[in-house]
């Protein structure tokens, strides 16, 4: 007797459970259908702007960007997604500047945290959310971002290069000086360590570079935002010489 109770309890749940799959299941019946047209529709579906799809070199309307090759990217990217190629070239004034060579992205490593992004000094880097990189090879998803040809250094201004000769010319008549300081202390028979030091740079002629630096700067200004900035602070140069020598 106790079996047969036991057979008809099992085959209650049974129906009963049965019951509650087919009610969930006759629901998609009369539930309104929802047709994704992807991929027809790619050129007009408005894809969510946060999606982080692959990494890119932020280029402006003229083909610029703006990374410095500081390697900051490289070092924060926790399993080594990214590598960065650097080489030094000259400038106009003699100087030795890195810049970028190669960018190389591995979009099949990248964990998509951002943290390149977030720790980029100059902005220079963005994820884009256009996720169609589908590829049949590895090496298809190793990316060089800076793709566009390497701009030449722009040419310097003419205050620029006033600047850079009046520098040059002030080291090169301190050098003089000082020379000439040894070598009459030799004809005079003192040890060159008792020759006279080069005299140091007096504030009124600190001041007055400070002005002169300021000026160049304030022609050099190409925004208006650069032209205040550089007027104010020639403006409170003058004043503090006008305090100190009434000039």
């Amino acid at each position: 007797m106790g079996s047969v109770k036991e057979y008809f309890s099992n085959f209650g749940s049974g129906l009963k459970s049965l019951i509650q799959g087919l009610s969930v299941t006759g629901k998609e019946f009369v539930t309104p259908k929802i047709t994704e047209y992807y991929p027809e529709d790619r050129k007009t579906y408005k894809w969510p702007e946060r999606f982080r799809a692959i990494l890119e070199l932020v280029y402006d309307a003229e083909g610029n960007h703006k990374c410095i090759a500081c390697g900051t990217c490289e070092r924060v990217c926790p399993n080594g997604t990214i590598t960065l190629e650097t080489k030094m070239v000259d400038t106009w004034d003699g100087k030795k500047k890195k810049k970028l060579d190669k960018y190389i992205y591995d979009l099949g490593s990248c964990t998509f945290c951002n943290l390149c992004v977030i720790n980029c000094p100059t902005d220079a880097l963005a994820f884009s959310n256009d996720f169609e990189q589908a590829a049949f090879t590895r090496d298809y998803l190793v990316k060089k971002l800076n793709y566009l040809p390497e701009k030449p250094e722009p040419a310097p201004t003419p205050e620029q290069i006033a600047k850079a000769q009046a520098e040059k010319q002030a080291k090169i008549e301190a050098a003089m000086k000082a020379k000439a300081a040894r070598d009459a202390a030799a004809a005079s028979g003192a040890s060159p360590a008792d020759a006279p030091a080069a005299a140091p740079a007096t504030a009124e002629d600190k001041l007055a570079k400070a002005i002169a630096d300021a000026t160049a700067e304030f022609k050099a200004a190409t925004t208006d935002e650069e032209k205040a900035k550089a007027k104010e602070k020639l403006q409170k140069l003058v004043a503090i010489r006008k305090a100190k020598t009434g000039k």
